[in-house]
Order: C-alpha cells, then structure tokens, then sequence
C-alpha cells in the first residue's frame, strides 16, 4: 500500500473548512511562501511515512468530520493523496478539501495534481501573501487565496468559487 509523508493527522479541527474535519497536514511545499504559519512542512524529511490504510482508518473513525488535506502542500504527494481522497470516498460521502499554492488553472495543466483535484470537493488554492494577508477571512490566510467548487469548476472549465453563505 501506498505511503504519504504527513506531519499530523488533528481531529475534530474547525479552522480548515466548515464543520468538524479531520485534517492530514503532509509534509513537503516548495512554494515557501514568505510569513508562511506552518515553515517546519516545507521539508518534506519533517515529516513521517504513514500508510494510506492507516490514515483511512483514522478518517473513517470519527463518522461526521470531514476531511481536509492541508500541509506543507498535498500537491507534491498527488499519487499518495489521490488514492487515499479515492479510499475515502469509496467508504464514506466525507466532503474533501485541498489546500494548495498553486493556482486552479495550474493544476489542471499537471496531470498527477489533476488525477487528485477531481477527487476533491473544495480547493483553496493560491499561495500565501503576507503583503495581502487578513484575519478576518475564513478559511484562508491572505486575499489572493480562492475557496473553489471543484466539480462546478471541472465542469466549467474554469474556476468556481464556492458560496459559503449557504
């Protein structure tokens, strides 16, 4: 099985995405982005390999959270996150969200960071910027940052972003 270089896995977290999540903070981003609330993720040999199964199992454990998948940056571990977003939904309708510094359009262009994007519900995408930072944003830390729907985005062709005043 499949192994992902992870940080942590927090449950019962409310700051990456509405509702109780679970949250798989990976290690590995290449963006470094400057200000940056989690720098100690940028090298992925922080980090620790975790099989997929075992993160699975802690997921499914807890039967009304949500995941998210948070770092360092899911999107330079796409084969890993890919087969375990695919584990996911093939054993619970649990609502994915993906944070990443790369830009939409970006992944799309990528075809392993494509293959996990259409297995996720909601991107954030966008690097961190200091300069654009705002506390009072939800779910993001700097304006730049887009909260995305991803199926109406595929669909689309184009980014869509998700309503949160649902």
């Amino acid at each position: 099985m499949a192994a992902i270089s992870i940080l942590e896995v927090l449950e019962d977290t409310t700051v990456d995405g509405p509702g109780f999540r679970t949250t798989v903070y990976c290690a590995g981003c290449r963006h470094r982005c400057k200000g940056c609330h989690n720098p100690q993720s940028w090298d992925i040999n922080n980090g620790h390999e975790v099989d997929i199964e075992d993160i699975l199992a802690i997921i499914l454990a807890d039967p009304f959270a949500d995941v998210t998948f948070s770092g360092g940056d899911p999107m330079f571990q796409p084969q890993g996150f890919t087969a375990l977003a695919k584990a996911i939904k093939q054993k619970s309708c649990r609502n994915i969200w993906c944070y990443t510094g790369f830009l939409f359009e970006e992944l799309l262009e990528m075809p392993a960071q494509r293959a996990l994007l259409e297995q996720v519900d909601v991107l954030v995408d966008g690097r961190f910027v200091e300069a654009l930072r705002d506390e009072q944003l939800r779910f993001r830390g700097s304006s730049n940052q887009r909260i995305i729907d991803v199926p109406r985005s595929l669909e689309k062709g184009e980014a869509v972003l998700l309503n949160l005043d649902l």
